[in-house]
């Protein structure tokens, strides 16, 4: 294939309407390397049906209800509009609890609400979490951290620059032991991402656009074609994500 037919196929990939959070397109496209740690499992140690729960940054609800914890002891929080909407529809009639959030600072819950929050994948603020936590209550959070993806972003965009560059275990386990969390459990890994063809990753670094800021096949045909090089030679193209999961007690309560 010459050059011009590789662009006109690749700006086809980029046109791809994304929808959700929903990585089906590319299903057969990719492998994401299993973590060490299963959330869900790690969650079910702690808790029990007679706890206050809440789930920050629930998305569409779909893991939230694969715990099975009593509706009436569940609370979510949720920033994007669209799933806000669909929360109202899918959440609330079954009598869990809903509090939109325009601000990541702000939890809109009363103080010493709940004895387990859970958060994956959503930022938080640790003066935000401890209030709504009751003492002795626990914390259980996934982060992606803030090398994730380093290697594509740096392929394909020239002097990158990652946005959350502190964003570790280190640094978050220092920031709660500061704020009186005892640590119970933590981890860190960087698993591996392969790209079997080049419509995958295109269509994920449109979707991803924080790890790949202002990507086009355009002006990063390139860079593009760097990968497509490594993708004819090894079979694929690597790239690394960034998890970090840190499980906390609140052992004193705010003064």
């Amino acid at each position: 294939m010459n050059i011009n037919a590789l662009k006109k196929e690749w700006i086809k990939y980029e046109k791809v309407k994304f929808k959700g959070w929903d990585f089906s397109h590319i299903k057969d496209g990719w492998e994401n390397e299993t973590l060490p740690w299963d959330y869900a499992r790690i969650i079910n140690k702690y808790l029990s049906s007679d706890l206050e729960l809440l789930d920050m940054g629930t998305g569409g609800g779909e893991f939230l209800l694969s715990l099975n914890h009593p509706y009436e002891k569940t609370s979510v929080t949720e920033g994007w509009q669209p799933n806000i909407e669909l929360l109202k529809r899918k959440l609330v009639p079954l009598g869990i609890n809903l509090a939109p959030i325009d601000d990541d600072d702000i939890i809109d819950y009363d103080d010493n609400r709940f004895d387990i929050i859970i958060n994956r994948h959503e930022s938080f603020n640790i003066n935000e979490v401890k209030r709504v936590l009751r003492p002795n209550g626990v914390f259980i959070t996934q982060q992606v951290g803030g090398e994730n993806g380093n290697r594509l972003s740096n392929m394909l965009i020239p002097d990158f620059q990652p946005r959350f560059r502190k964003l570790n275990l280190k640094n978050t386990q220092h920031d709660l032991e500061e704020s009186d969390f005892e640590i119970i459990f933590a981890n860190e890994y960087f698993p591996y991402q392969k790209f079997f063809n080049m419509e995958a990753l295109i269509y994920y670094a449109k979707v991803i656009e924080w790890e790949f800021p202002g990507f086009n096949v355009n002006d990063n045909f390139e860079q593009l074609l760097d990968a497509y090089n490594e993708l004819t030679l090894n079979g694929y193209v690597l790239n690394y994500e960034h998890r970090f999961i840190i499980v906390a007690c609140n052992n004193k309560p705010i003064l």
